[in-house]
């Protein structure tokens, strides 16, 4: 692996929104994300035209390059391949993760969304995934309809699962703590990065949560 994506993966996950803060780029919200502590930062987006996601996908790249921080793609595996990005992140919908990995890579960061499936974790992890994320673990404002999970879930997903969990949805920094102590390396966050202030106060918020490393 390369020298970012052979680094742990723990700490917050910002994920980029729909639509930045008033008055900002989406490229200056993510420099905002990266100031205040984030570890890892997925773009997606579901609506750009091609050209527009590419052009944003490298000015991203670049922010995250000078901050020594992985880019992930959502979805999109051959926009991560196109631009050089650090990996991609894969849903139920999405390209296989053979066909990921073989586009991508041995070094690429690939993350697979598990819902609230532990059995489809366990297929990930043996495909040779370098994470999984469960959730909606509260009430979610960018996936309403998303099957609820319980904290417990993460309890048991580091029992039968050696790989870094990541948890989403509605999550903040007040209930965040319930999750890392089941079990979460990392925080994925959309909504609530936009909501609470600047989005390095925002994020720098979320980064305090992870103080010294919880039980595993």
């Amino acid at each position: 692996m390369n020298a970012l994506t052979r680094r742990p993966l723990r700490g917050l996950y910002a994920i980029t929104p729909a639509r930045p803060p008033a008055g900002m780029s989406l490229v200056e919200c993510v420099a905002g994300y990266l100031a205040g502590g984030a570890q890892v930062i997925q773009y997606r987006d579901k609506s750009a035209d091609h050209d527009t996601r590419e052009r944003t996908a490298r000015e991203l790249l670049a922010a995250c390059r000078a901050r020594r921080i992985p880019l992930i793609i959502n979805d999109d595996v051959v926009l991560a391949a196109r631009v050089g990005a650090d990996g991609v992140h894969l849903g139920r919908h999405d390209p296989p993760y053979d066909e990921a990995r073989r586009r991508l890579g041995p070094d690429a960061l690939i993350g697979v969304s598990c819902y609230n499936e532990l059995d489809r974790a366990e297929e990930a992890a043996a495909r040779g995934a370098d994470y999984v994320a469960f959730g909606s673990f509260f009430p979610s404002t960018t996936k309403p309809s998303a099957v609820p999970v319980a904290p417990d879930l993460l309890r048991r997903a580091r029992a039968r699962v050696d790989l870094p969990l990541v948890a989403i949805g509605g999550i903040t920094p007040d209930n965040g703590t319930t999750l890392l102590e089941a079990g979460a390396d990392m925080l994925a966050v959309i909504g609530g990065l936009i909501t609470g202030g600047s989005p390095r106060q925002a994020a720098r918020a979320y980064a305090r949560l992870f103080g010294p490393r919880r039980g595993r």
